[in-house]
């Protein structure tokens, strides 16, 4: 047995020799996905999250009917979904989460400002009430793929002003289809990509929720639009 121990004792040592070390400073930076941390010299390479979007939520062509224009942008924050509006009783459906409660809304806006990559700035009562939690929020914090707007941020105007709600891309895609947010829309990243490069800065937003303050809106989700996926419309 003392034979065997050596030997593999020797193999061991001889493994770790032609391993190449490096520093702690030239291990890449942390990123959300594949954060890398070290301990000495040994990297640890976490693994991504294994929770998923139900199927539900993934992006899809509806046979839609509604008394709206083509693009315009109807969110659903009961069943967690965003439409926007192709016409001829076709939309495109995409997976959300919403405010979780006490932050729900609802109301007509429109898109006032749009950004790629977005810094985040997250507002003084937001700061107030979590540092009461313990969580030191940033006054702001760059764009990138640790920033809780993700990929892109479309602005929410009410009268030329800003309502401070957003629809934004998220880096915790598990949340699509959740009440978890302060009253944003969030999205998936892929997906609100897809709907930045459709909606324009003056698209019109009809979020039905709490208080019913959208007023009166007619639409009609009559499903999966099979022929619309397998040939595409507009996007």
């Amino acid at each position: 047995m003392r034979k065997y121990a050596s030997i593999l004792l020797a193999a061991t040592v001889a493994a770790t020799a032609i391993m190449p070390v490096s520093s702690a400073n030239a291990f890449p930076a942390a990123r959300t996905g594949d954060r890398i941390e070290t301990a000495s010299d040994v990297t640890l390479v976490a693994q991504p999250s294994k929770k998923q979007v139900a199927s539900k939520y993934k992006r899809t062509k509806v046979r839609f009917v509604t008394d709206q224009a083509p693009g315009t942008v109807i969110v659903d924050t009961n069943n967690k979904y965003l439409y926007y509006v192709e016409g001829n009783n076709k939309a495109t459906r995409y997976g959300i989460g919403v405010g979780r409660d006490g932050f729900g809304w609802s109301g007509v806006v429109k898109v006032g400002r749009k950004a790629e990559w977005p810094s985040w700035t997250p507002p003084a009562e937001m700061r107030r009430r979590e540092a009461k939690k313990g969580r030191i929020l940033p006054v702001t914090q760059a764009g990138g793929e640790d920033n809780p707007l993700g990929a892109r941020a479309l602005y929410l105007f009410k009268g030329g002003r800003d309502t401070i709600f957003r629809i934004h891309g998220t880096n915790q895609p598990w949340t699509i289809g959740q009440n978890m947010s302060s009253g944003c829309i969030r999205m998936m990243n892929k997906d609100v990509e897809h709907l930045y490069a459709r909606a324009d800065i003056g698209t019109k937003v009809i979020v039905v929720g709490p208080g019913n303050r959208q007023g009166s809106v007619s639409y009609n989700d009559k499903g999966v639009d099979f022929f619309g996926n397998l040939f595409g419309f507009g996007g």
